[in-house]
């Protein structure tokens, strides 16, 4: 057996996960592939079956993001296992090398991740809100490794990891499985991957950020997607960090006027004529506006009626909670 697992989580993946299963298949470094599967129609099951993968059926109400990844990793038998959505596909035959690199730049990596890069369909506002967040991460372009002082590991509240310091994302990461066992993921509805870093690093472990280890991940969302994906964003950003979204015109103006500025820092370089330019800018702006919008929403999702919450949740949840507000126990 591999020494070395990816494990993908599938409900009707589409061609899509196709890709993913075609790019995992040109990898450098042999692994076993671990897919779950709950209740897909679409022969996703089949087709992993077909590309080698030993598939778990589950029912579809037995899915969670948390709970889901727990019996990804148990029926694994890597020593890390590299995690994926069903549409997030490598970019590059060197991807999970890239991963397993990472847990060599320090003592005790228990987690390492790696950027998204937007689809060659992608609107010029995602590819400037992917591009712009995980630059952030890594300004130089180098490894980056996250770790807490000892005395920070029970002091330092949540709301001190929103960003860089507590990021962490699933749709691209590899995890040490002996970490794991100590520490593994909440059964959480939502944000299971901030909420799984946030107890790594209380529990002493480190994380790494390797910009290399990218993947091709971006969503054509409508407006209407758009605003709800946000709310369950920044819902989980309220729960897992205390987090709300400042609601002050100075704000919202100033988080507008960035993205625009963004956008028209690039276009020139790429040669759009006049009216290009305007209507690229046009519909960043939409798109930012619509983002706001369910971030401002998903910031007070403890002050809304779960009924409510179900209805705007791209995903349908209803709960809220604050699952890291406080070390686990």
């Amino acid at each position: 057996m591999p020494d070395e697992s990816v494990a993908i989580p599938v409900r009707d993946g589409g061609a899509l996960f196709a890709d993913v299963l075609a790019a995992l298949s040109r990898q450098t470094v042999a692994h076993e592939l671990i897919v779950c599967d709950s209740g897909s129609r679409d022969g996703s099951a089949r087709l992993a079956r077909e590309h080698g993968a030993r598939v778990i059926e589950i029912a579809p109400e037995r899915f969670s993001h948390g709970g889901t990844r727990n019996l990804l990793l148990a029926a694994s038998g890597g020593a890390h296992v590299a995690l994926l959505t069903q549409d997030a596909v490598p970019g590059g035959e060197g991807w999970l090398q890239e991963l397993l690199d990472g847990f060599a730049l320090a003592d005790e990596v228990a987690l390492v991740y790696g950027p998204y890069r937007p689809r060659a369909d992608a609107s010029k506002a995602v590819a400037i809100e992917l591009d712009s967040w995980f630059r952030s991460l890594s300004p130089d372009g180098t490894p980056r490794v996250e770790r807490l002082y000892e005395d920070e590991r029970s002091a330092l509240p949540a709301s001190e990891l929103i960003g860089r310091r507590g990021f962490f994302t699933d749709a691209n990461a590899c995890i040490a499985r002996a970490a794991w066992e100590r520490v593994p993921f909440r059964e959480v509805p939502y944000a299971e991957d901030r909420v799984l870093a946030l107890d790594m690093l209380r529990a002493g472990y480190a994380k790494a950020f390797v910009p290399q280890a990218a993947v091709i991940h971006s969503h054509a969302y409508t407006p209407s997607q758009q605003l709800r994906r946000c709310f369950d964003e920044w819902r989980g950003l309220r729960e897992v960090y205390g987090w709300r979204e400042p609601a002050s015109p100075r704000h919202l103006l100033s988080r507008l006027r960035g993205s625009l500025g963004q956008a028209r820092r690039e276009l020139p370089g790429e040669g759009a004529s006049s009216a290009r330019r305007v209507r690229t800018l046009a519909a960043v702006a939409a798109h930012q506006v619509v983002c706001l919008a369910g971030a401002l929403l998903g910031s007070h999702a403890d002050r809304l009626p779960p009924s409510v919450r179900r209805r705007i949740s791209l995903e349908g949840h209803a709960r809220f909670d604050f699952p890291a507000q406080e070390p686990r126990t």
